[in-house]
């Protein structure tokens, strides 16, 4: 039978396909259970939830729903013509059901950075012993954060969207100071951590736009590629999204469609990327020529999207639907030959009563999937369902149980996999009750006493 947590419980950890509950969030639950495997306590962060959550954005409506069809196009012939928006979304209420990543893990690093506040980042170092303390990102150009990601290979850097443009931060030490741009105003932090947190760089959008998605290329595959890093940016104000060098600050605007983009996602091998709008419509580009093919959902549009580790397959969940659905490639890259498979998770609707998923993330494995859901009875409502994945070929997911978070009435709000834990993935979920969580999954067999 799935793990369920009870009204008045908290989650702590999973055990082996065993969601370990408490009375009471505690460190001191934590190194009884967990610890005593892992050697380390990922202690909650506290954050104001009012602050955040007053400020829940206004947001994209969808106008329709396209066709299957092809486009294929090089990257020059994008920059031949104009590449003004033709269509600005004027409500923007359904930006909300979007996965915002709200929560984001640096790759090899045990940092994690949340959207705390308004125009608030906050950073928690578990490396760093001797401070318990976290640090909150503040800066006049940081406002109306919609979105962290830490870019990878890069050291200690984060980007931050916001209100006209992208902040870039990277940590200072004493005798190795991180470089500013020349022309940006720059801003320094060290509440909380020897570390200094240092404002280097504002990629500014295009007619102060609020920037709602981000992602970062993946490491190169070959040394050379190390040192050419893109991040791809979009707003739901327009229709296009941009490319940005990373080393230069300079984006490169392109565009599909009319309607405004809800999401992107970089696949981690790089060969291809995936942007979606709130028409319905959304595109698997690869990355070699910048040639796309464009999908047509007939369950409203994309909410979230996540890549399989090998960048085979996504994973996707429409606003309208409790089935998600797979797009897999038939053929090597730079082939655009893919088919839909639809993935059933029947016991949202059987045991939650919802109807629709809300979130979704996988982790680098490939092995546990978490996903939230829209409303649901009073019994389960508010909670994340935790599931085991098979691919044989086909994802085939199995219900674990349901992680449920502290205080009262709690919703998670974002949440996010930390992939390079040797011992099983960590889930980080940022709770409307104002604590941002982080759950060891343990399931190897080596590392289980």
């Amino acid at each position: 039978m799935p793990s369920f947590p009870q009204k008045g419980s908290v989650t702590i950890c999973e055990i082996n396909r065993d969601l370990i509950t408490a009375d009471n969030l505690s460190d001191d639950q934590a190194k009884e259970t967990y610890a005593k495997i892992l050697g380390i306590v990922f202690s909650p962060v506290a954050f104001e939830p009012d602050n955040f959550l007053g400020t829940a954005a206004e947001q994209p409506i969808a106008s329709g729903h396209g066709r299957f069809g092809f486009l294929s196009v090089t990257l020059r012939a994008l920059l031949s013509g104009s590449l003004k928006p033709l269509l600005r979304p004027i409500d923007v209420k359904l930006l909300q059901d979007v996965d915002l990543r709200g929560v984001s893990w640096h790759q090899r690093k045990h940092i994690l950075a949340f959207i705390s506040g308004p125009h608030h980042v906050t950073i928690r170092d578990y490396d760093d012993s001797d401070r318990k303390d976290p640090c909150i990102l503040i800066h006049e150009s940081q406002k109306d954060v919609k979105i962290v990601e830490w870019r990878p290979n890069c050291g200690k850097t984060l980007s931050v969207a916001c209100k006209g443009g992208i902040c870039i931060w990277s940590a200072s030490y004493p005798g190795n100071v991180a470089s500013v741009r020349s022309g940006v105003t720059s801003g320094m932090l060290s509440r909380g951590s020897m570390t200094r947190w240092t404002l280097v760089d504002f990629f500014q959008s295009s007619d102060e736009e609020q920037i709602t998605s981000l992602s970062w290329s993946p490491d190169g595959r070959y040394p050379i590629q190390l040192y050419f890093t893109y991040l791809a940016s979009a707003s739901y104000e327009s229709s296009s999204f941009t490319i940005w060098d990373a080393a230069q600050g300079l984006g490169t605007p392109i565009r599909r469609g009319l309607g405004g983009i809800s999401l992107l996602k970089w696949s981690p091998s790089g060969d291809y990327f995936f942007a979606a709008k709130f028409d319905g419509t959304f595109y698997l580009w690869e990355t070699n020529t910048w040639t796309s093919e464009r999908w047509s959902s007939k369950n409203g549009f994309v909410t979230g999207a996540t890549w399989d580790p090998d960048g085979r397959m996504i994973l996707i969940a429409c606003s309208e639907s409790s089935t998600l659905i797979s797009i897999h490639f038939t053929s090597k890259p730079p082939s655009l030959d893919a088919h839909p498979i639809a993935v059933e998770l029947p016991e949202i609707q059987s045991l939650t009563g919802s109807q629709g998923i809300e979130k979704i993330a996988w982790d680098a494995s490939g092995e546990r999937l978490a996903v939230s859901y829209r409303n649901g009875d009073e019994l389960y409502k508010g909670l994340i369902a935790i599931f085991d994945v098979k691919r044989a070929p086909l994802i085939a997911p199995s219900l674990i149980g349901f992680i449920r978070g502290p205080g009262d009435n709690p919703n998670p709000i974002s949440f996010s996999f930390y992939d390079k834990f040797k011992q099983g993935p960590l889930l980080s979920v940022c709770w409307s009750s104002g604590f941002c969580c982080t759950y060891p999954l343990i399931f190897r067999s080596h590392v289980l006493p």
